[in-house]
């Protein structure tokens, strides 16, 4: 897990989110074409001297029908609870304003530490004095949209990071995540209580910064990102936009996500922008129901609400749902079976005289379509090491194959062996092609 975050924070249109595309190396507006997944990357990991960090960029977002010093205020919140280190951004060419004074005086309170950089000074033009009244010792001239100063910025940021190992290095990682007031404390709660879990401070991090571990029957898992789960912040809990933006975070981090669905609302944009990501990004996930005791049960209640569900999220059809009550910790057992489940199929290796054999039957049942007279013929499969479960294929040209083709394939691959809450990743290699992986 990285711990190292830094954020980019200062007022409306001082530069803060022209600074993250200049770092991170390109836009980010990132639209995918599965219908209601447009998603608006705002964390980013970069590598400066052979250190990795991740950057948050709180600018850019409008908050519909809230007063201007809100959305700083909002923008500056979430700065203060995640990031180790904060780049406060000034127009270096404009006087120093309330605003800027209001975004300093929150910071400050923090404790946390504050690089200061005065942007929009090309050509190494002066900034204005008035900066000096914010108080701080050193202040780091740039130009962020023509990259200069940008180096000595990054070579102040990574004196103030620890990067040394994290106690929870190598630990499967866990991430509850889901819309606010879905129930993801209550989720966290009812898991730590029933394990008697250990909650370690992890070296390097801010005193806020937390890990929990939660052992089911002999294995032990790290909960991720509990700091904000459990660190209470209406105001932030209060903006969808900035609960969407960590969960991602989360999932991004996590080997598997538990994605908390609320069943006694209506499936949201939160959920279905959350979902797709998850889709997106190959990361594997189970989908949570909570708050069932408080639905009205039927004979067929559950089977509908699932059908209704699986219908929304068709291109998760393989996680696995798992109907629970956190704040009566019922069905947690049931969750805790799936959770050993899905680790088990992402850690499950085929051998190739296996997979090679189910191969030939699915192809022989099967063959591929015929595209402009030619078709897909696949000689040899193989597993090959990776996060989630990913196969070798070779094949007598690419260009032959098919999407639906691939989907059809995959599905058997899932009939064949339980892969359920997994996503399953196909890499087909021309039999000509060198340097084979």
């Amino acid at each position: 897990m990285n711990n190292n975050v830094v954020a980019i924070v200062g007022k409306p249109n001082v530069g803060k989110s022209t600074l993250f595309n200049k770092l991170i190396g390109k836009r980010v507006s990132i639209v995918y074409d599965q219908p209601g997944v447009t998603r608006d990357r705002l964390y980013e990991e970069i590598q400066w001297l052979d250190k990795k960090i991740k950057v948050i960029d709180t600018g850019g977002i409008e908050i519909e029908d809230k007063p201007f010093q809100e959305q700083i205020r909002v923008q500056a919140q979430i700065a203060i609870e995640e990031a180790q280190v904060i780049i406060l951004v000034l127009d270096g060419r404009a006087e120093i304003d309330k605003d800027d004074f209001f975004v300093v005086n929150m910071l400050r309170k923090s404790g946390k530490k504050i690089v200061v950089c005065c942007n929009k000074l090309e050509g190494n033009k002066d900034f204005d004095y008035s900066i000096y009244k914010l108080g701080f010792e050193k202040y780091y001239p740039i130009s962020a949209i023509h990259s200069e100063g940008i180096g000595d910025l990054l070579d102040e940021v990574i004196n103030h990071l620890d990067f040394s190992q994290s106690s929870d290095e190598g630990k499967f990682k866990l991430s509850i995540i889901g819309k606010p007031n879905a129930g993801k404390s209550s989720l966290l709660n009812a898991l730590l209580k029933e394990n008697r879990s250990i909650v370690s401070p992890i070296a390097g991090t801010t005193r806020d910064s937390i890990v929990s571990q939660m052992q089911i029957e002999d294995q032990i898992f790290t909960i991720i990102d509990t700091a904000g789960i459990t660190r209470k912040s209406k105001l932030v809990e209060s903006v969808d936009h900035y609960a969407l933006m960590r969960a991602m975070s989360s999932l991004a981090e996590s080997d598997l996500s538990l994605i908390i669905i609320d069943a006694t609302k209506e499936l949201s944009h939160f959920d279905s922008r959350l979902a797709g990501y998850a889709f997106e990004e190959n990361k594997p996930i189970i989908l949570v129901v909570n708050k069932w005791d408080l639905i009205h049960k039927e004979t067929n209640t559950m089977a509908k609400f699932e059908k209704d569900l699986r219908k929304n999220y068709k291109f998760l059809d393989w996680a696995p749902v798992v109907f629970i009550s956190a704040i009566n910790s019922n069905r947690l057992e049931k969750l805790k079976e799936q959770i050993l489940l899905v680790k088990k199929n992402l850690e499950r290796k085929i051998s190739a005289n296996l997979l090679n054999e189910v191969l030939v039957e699915i192809q022989v049942s099967k063959p591929a379509p015929s595209l402009k007279g030619k078709r897909l013929e696949i000689s040899f499969i193989k597993q090959v090491d990776a996060k989630i479960p990913t196969f070798l294929l070779f094949v007598n040209n690419k260009e032959y194959a098919h999407f639906s083709y691939l989907r059809y394939l995959e599905n058997q691959l899932r009939e064949y062996f339980d892969f359920r809450g997994t996503p399953l990743k196909l890499i087909l290699k021309n039999k000509n092609e060198k340097n084979t992986i």
